[in-house]
């Protein structure tokens, strides 16, 4: 059975996005096809917007609608603490937690071998060059304790050490994170332990 050409191109669009497979792709065309106009005009400029609305931090690599993002230029955050973390969204999810007050940066993914991702393909050396230029006094790695955040934490620590920042406390996040977790979707509570006992990496 062929589809209308204007639904098929909208089913190979979603069957693009992560975790959709094609029969979920038609279910969601199908159900856009059910909905008024004036609804699919607000969806649709939703997504036209969303690359010309928003931005990338130039000092701390996260998503953000203006640069530098509000988080930087805040004079209330803790400027002497930076947590590294792998995603914009873990930023969200440790600030709901209201247990860290100080400042981010966003690695944009983590070492992957088997998808050929290495530290080049990482904001490495933009993050050297922050801590060249801020006076952080502690690093707290905040990765998903999974294969790859496992892999990227000892990549960083090897990296961290040859910088010799013996002026600088390396932590990562440690207790209420079990092995496998993606930091993302760990509740609250123990993110909030994690952070609160953090322990000493180097």
């Amino acid at each position: 059975m062929f589809f209308p050409s204007s639904i098929q191109k909208l089913i190979d669009c979603f069957s693009k996005l992560p975790t959709v497979g094609h029969k979920t792709a038609e279910r969601y065309a199908f159900f856009l096809l059910k909905q008024d106009s004036v609804w699919l005009q607000q969806f649709a400029q939703s997504i036209s917007e969303l690359k010309e609305k928003t931005t990338v931090c130039q000092t701390c690599m996260a998503i953000s609608e203006t640069n530098p993002c509000l988080i930087c230029i805040n004079n209330q955050r803790n400027k002497e603490q930076l947590c590294v973390i792998a995603d914009f969204r873990d930023m969200l999810v440790l600030e709901a937690t209201k247990q860290y007050h100080g400042l981010y940066f966003v690695l944009g993914g983590l070492i992957n071998t088997i998808e050929t991702i290495g530290p080049e393909q990482l904001n490495i050396k933009q993050l050297i060059n922050y801590l060249k230029n801020k006076q952080i006094k502690e690093i707290i790695i905040a990765l998903s304790p999974n294969l790859e955040g496992e892999t990227t934490i000892l990549y960083l620590a090897k990296l961290l050490k040859q910088l010799n920042l013996e002026q600088i406390k390396i932590t990562r996040l440690v207790r209420g994170l079990s092995s496998g977790t993606e930091l993302e979707y760990a509740d609250e509570i123990t993110l909030s332990n994690a952070l609160k006992y953090r322990n000493e990496l180097l």
